[in-house]
């Protein structure tokens, strides 16, 4: 771990988080003899399409509970790059509750910057129920509306931060997004990173075509893709020049365990998961962990290539442990586990790719 300065206007910040916090609370819904009333269907071989079934009305066991702090799309982003040594902080919204407190507290723990945390008092501090069944959840969300505002510190920094990295904020925040385009124009040299949550993908792609264009790495999953881009396409690399078509310079889409396609305005391509050192414990985290990853090897100074084969191994990682954020690893670990890596372990051409699984 890296020394913590005291303040974010002591260096120019490598990374830069934006997006709501929260508490998850993981309650894990017994699946034994006496919890055998809960059950999974899906509708599909590849258990993309799941239901979570629980008898209604009725009392249902649960294992026990675990309260996981300071978590959420942009928190974990910027604890991942802290933990592989960049200079990262957070621009977040709390409530003035204990709750709000301790989600600072964690970010201090995490080695990421708070001097841009908003406490709004009379306010709660977002707090969600995580259904964890077997290795996933379904997650109960609520996002508090805040009174979203760009901070004062930011602006007066000597610096702007290396790279921006925007998430999921809540349904009120349209015009901070234009606050946020206005700040990127002020500082052009500043990198932006983009994984949409559900409210900036229901707001579509005309009312943020201009943050669109202005992203240098877009990141969202398969699903996700399609719903941005209103189709039920299949075919990875339609989907990969759709959302290039928008504006960012870079694309990932990742597919969970079958492993993720980016496209970098040239080519497409493949890249396999880090194979699992063991069955994944709890998959929360996984593509904030693979997202961050990518971002924080550009920050370093690697190639887009060079961060793909970075970003699978912090989300192997993750699964292995309850929550986002646990499990992220530092850079030592995770070179140490690049250099263990298998042969076939690399990025591969999607045509190559295509050829590859017509001949399974």
């Amino acid at each position: 771990m890296f020394k913590l300065n005291k303040s974010a206007g002591n260096g120019q910040l490598d990374f830069l988080a934006i997006g709501d916090i929260t508490i998850d609370a993981f309650i894990h819904l017994a699946t034994g003899a006496e919890g055998s009333a809960v059950h999974s269907i899906c509708t599909d071989a590849d258990k993309e399409h799941c239901e979570l079934c629980l008898p209604f009305p009725d009392k249902i066991p649960f294992d026990k509970m675990i309260e996981v702090k300071g978590v959420g799309n942009s928190a974990n982003a910027a604890v991942s790059a802290a933990r592989l040594g960049l200079r990262s902080a957070l621009i977040t919204n709390v409530g003035g509750d204990s709750r709000g407190q301790d989600c600072i507290n964690e970010l201090k723990k995490n080695n990421v910057f708070a001097d841009f945390v908003a406490v709004e008092k009379g306010s709660e501090t977002n707090y969600h129920y995580a259904l964890w069944f077997e290795t996933d959840r379904t997650i109960l969300i609520k996002h508090h509306e805040y009174s979203y505002s760009l901070p004062e510190k930011l602006k007066n920094l000597k610096q702007a931060p290396r790279w921006m990295y925007l998430s999921s904020l809540a349904s009120n925040s349209f015009n901070y997004h234009v606050e946020i385009i206005d700040y990127l124009k002020k500082n052009p040299s500043m990198k932006l990173a983009f994984q949409p949550g559900t409210f900036q993908m229901k707001l579509g792609t005309e009312k943020l075509a201009e943050l669109y264009r202005r992203t240098d790495v877009f990141i969202v999953n398969v699903e996700e893709s399609r719903l941005i881009l209103n189709t039920k396409e299949e075919g990875l690399d339609v989907l990969l020049n759709g959302i290039y078509k928008l504006g960012p310079k870079i694309v990932l889409i990742t597919d969970g365990p079958n492993g993720a396609y980016m496209h970098d305005g040239e080519r497409s391509y493949f890249m396999p998961i880090y194979p699992d050192m063991k069955p994944p414990y709890e998959r929360t985290g996984c593509g904030d962990a693979f997202a961050s990853t990518f971002i924080a090897a550009l920050a370093m100074g690697k190639s887009p290539l060079e961060a793909l084969l970075w970003a699978p191994i912090n989300s192997m990682s993750v699964v292995e442990y309850v929550g986002a954020q646990e499990g992220l690893l530092t850079r030592p670990a995770l070179e140490d586990f690049l250099k263990k890596a298998p042969a076939d372990y690399k990025p591969v051409p999607y045509n190559a790719f295509l050829e590859s699984q017509h001949k399974k």
